[in-house]
């Protein structure tokens, strides 16, 4: 739990990649719905441009009719009023209210503190020219309704103007222009549309679904690719646990990950084979070894120096242990039985005491009462091994069981010399024997601790070795704890 608290990111594959896909598409529908909603804004501003050139035009030329081309443009407007737009092949509804018509005023329609509208202006004038009307001044500016004076006259008249102006929100763009040798102003009023709510809705729901089946397809597609590969991944772990190889996976997936399936499948049926070979090899080599050692055993009781059948059994006894130590390094990791639950005080507690009773120096520190899924017999051999190492280099040995989080810590102690720091790797290969003081003559085949570390292995856990500050070695055994 706490490292989910540390880590909220899905580590997976599939979460992942779902979540650089969510991210990437989120971003790409932001961005999308921001360009549609400007489009829309473009378009209102367009829109009210255009109502303000025709009232403008049609104003100047005192109730003359406009221009084809721009009455023709004005009735694409009014129709936008009740219509939709198509943008990106989305329906975008944009309702204009009715344009206010043109009046002539002797003044500029500017109010003190007003601010030009610089781009509404260069749009007009572009209209106008178009329409071949040329303007000596013209004027643009966005005020609120209700700052306008001259829209208070004509609401007594309009009934939906005078509900306008009771909405504070409402802007009324006041366009004006002033002809060549006329001191007069031609003054134009319009209400710039606003984006309905529905449009805005609109636009979100559009972009919430568009996300939701992008989002949704390409789940289904990675789904497809991460399935077999994580059916894939449990038969690894399920074959590097129990060294078993289980029924074949079904290919499945894509092309590449279908033939990476097949591939294992071959692979883990050539190795259980080859494993199954070896524990049958060495079976034979154990027993066509071990009959004629007993029968050597046997013959020597005949030699007449007493001397020297010691010494010859003593090599057959030497001879035995190693080949049992190495058919022992083989097996490790084959076994039928699955761990089960053991405390681990009173493991530690009864080898101690089979040490004590040989009379060996052998004491017990600290132990915790710590439950842990192990084999037993394997792990009383780890623990033997490196009891027998701390006394053979050491002379003594103390032990302790502790607990470091997840793990329960196993440690041997000794006084010994220790081990070169550029050894201590090296010290757990098979074979592996340090120099003077860790010589065949002290006893031993270099096995020891190699056997220790597959038996700590085949339980997920560690072994670890340090040289203590104080003189001698440390040897843990940390594995996983259940609780």
């Amino acid at each position: 739990m706490a490292r989910s608290l540390r880590n909220p990111f899905p580590r997976s594959l599939l979460g992942q990649s779902l979540l650089a896909i969510a991210i990437t598409l989120l971003i790409g529908q932001a961005v999308s719905a921001f360009l549609l909603y400007r489009a829309v804004e473009d378009r209102r501003d367009v829109a009210a441009v255009n109502a303000a050139a025709f009232h403008l035009i049609r104003t100047a030329n005192r109730g003359e009719a406009a221009p084809r081309d721009l009455r023709r443009n004005f009735r694409r407007i009014e129709r936008d009023r009740g219509g939709g737009m198509a943008q990106q092949g989305r329906e975008t509804r944009l309702r204009l209210p009715p344009p206010i018509a043109g009046q002539i005023s002797d003044r500029s329609p500017l109010h003190p503190g007003d601010t030009r509208d610089r781009a509404a202006e260069a749009s007009l004038r572009e209209v106008l020219a178009r329409q071949g009307v040329a303007g000596e001044d013209l004027v643009v500016t966005t005020r609120p309704i209700t700052e306008d004076g001259v829209l208070d006259r004509l609401a007594e008249r309009r009934p939906r103007l005078h509900a306008l102006i009771k909405d504070r929100d409402v802007q009324v763009m006041v366009a004006g222009m002033r002809q060549q040798g006329d001191p007069r102003w031609i003054v134009a009023r319009t209400i710039p549309p606003r984006v309905e709510a529905g449009a805005l809705w609109l636009i979100a729901a559009q972009t919430v679904l568009l996300f939701l089946v992008l989002l949704g397809t390409t789940y289904l597609v990675l789904r497809r690719i991460t399935r077999p590969l994580a059916q894939l991944t449990e038969q690894v772990e399920s074959f590097a646990r129990t060294h078993e190889a289980g029924e074949p996976l079904v290919p499945s997936g894509p092309e590449d990950v279908s033939r990476l399936i097949v591939a294992h499948n071959l692979l883990e049926s050539r190795i259980a084979s080859l494993l199954d070979e070896k524990d049958v090899m060495l079976g034979a080599i154990g027993h066509d070894l071990k009959t004629p050692l007993a029968a050597l055993r046997v013959r020597i009781e005949s030699v007449p120096d007493e001397g020297q059948r010691a010494r010859m059994a003593e090599v057959i006894e030497d001879l035995r242990r190693s080949l049992d130590d190495i058919l022992s390094l083989a097996r490790i990791g084959r076994a039928k039985d699955a761990p089960e639950a053991a405390q681990l005080a009173a493991l530690v507690e009864s080898v101690v005491d089979e040490f004590e009773d040989m009379g060996r120096p052998v004491a017990i520190a600290n132990v915790e009462k710590i439950v842990a899924p192990v084999r037993v017999t394997w792990l009383r051999r780890a623990l033997r091994n490196l009891i027998e190492n701390a006394l053979r280099y050491g002379s003594t040995a103390s032990v302790s069981l502790t607990r470091d989080g997840q793990w329960a810590v196993l440690a041997v102690e000794d006084e010994g010399p220790g081990i070169p720091p550029e050894e201590v790797v090296a010290m757990l290969e098979p074979f592996r024997r340090g120099e003077a003081s860790r010589n065949r003559g002290t006893g031993g085949a270099g096995l020891g601790l190699a056997i220790t570390r597959a038996i700590v292995r085949d339980h997920n856990g560690q072994l670890l070795l340090a040289n203590r500050p104080e003189g001698g070695l440390r040897a843990e055994i940390r594995l996983p704890v259940t609780r």
